[in-house]
């Protein structure tokens, strides 16, 4: 759900009213996260979400519509948290193509981890939307994908990365940070969210490095062994 205009454009009451808009929008989608991807979708009531929450079902539906528009909510939460999450880390990273592909990887991973319950409530319950909400989710993941994509694009163009299918390859690494979710109960007995961004890092890169300039990125591969 976006967060609406920035708080600088506003008078202090409203960007207040609009501040606190957004907690209770993030507090209700995080509680139908968690009852949806543990109980399923169809089996929880906005009453249960309500009270997970610790509010009233009448304050629900002054934000949702329904039990159908919230679980579409939960999932566009986190294609939202994408889409300005990727970018400005890819941003941050400076003009190295390999840095900025690590640093875009590494901020899928952590809106993953932040949306643990939505992310695997995604691969789930997409199935119970609507044809409408359906295609709104394809939108969103082709468009949160992209900035992957570029650096992809990017690091072949300068010779860094070996020409690869860049559109393979950017599922394949969204594919791994999904996986952090989906396989935490098998990951966690020996690898801590950090050791994971890591090594997949240094598995990816050692697969898409030109062999030539492994050695410029030698700090990113070390993982691997």
């Amino acid at each position: 759900m976006s967060s609406g205009a920035p708080a600088t454009d506003l008078d202090p009451g409203e960007a207040a009213r609009q501040t606190l808009a957004q907690r209770r929008s993030e507090q209700l989608l995080s509680a139908a996260a968690q009852l949806m991807e543990r109980d399923g979708s169809q089996s929880v009531s906005m009453h249960a979400v309500a009270e997970e929450a610790g509010v009233s079902v009448g304050l629900i539906y002054r934000y949702f519509g329904g039990k159908h528009d919230l679980l579409l909510a939960v999932i566009v939460n986190v294609l939202d948290a994408f889409g300005r999450q990727v970018p400005a880390a890819i941003q941050a990273a400076g003009a190295d193509p390999v840095t900025r592909l690590a640093a875009a990887f590494r901020a899928y991973c952590e809106v993953i981890d932040s949306h643990r319950h939505a992310a695997v409530l995604t691969h789930r319950e997409s199935k119970s939307l609507s044809d409408e909400g359906l295609e709104t989710i394809k939108r969103l993941e082709v468009e949160t994908s992209e900035p992957l994509r570029t650096v992809i694009r990017e690091g072949i163009d300068a010779g860094v990365l070996t020409p690869v299918d860049v559109d393979l390859v950017a599922y394949d690494l969204l594919l791994l940070a999904q996986a952090w979710p989906l396989k935490h109960w098998y990951f966690e007995r020996t690898l801590g969210f950090e050791d994971y961004v890591r090594r997949q890092t240094a598995l990816a890169l050692a697969a898409l490095l030109q062999p030539h300039r492994r050695r410029s990125y030698r700090h990113l591969l070390e993982a691997a062994g």
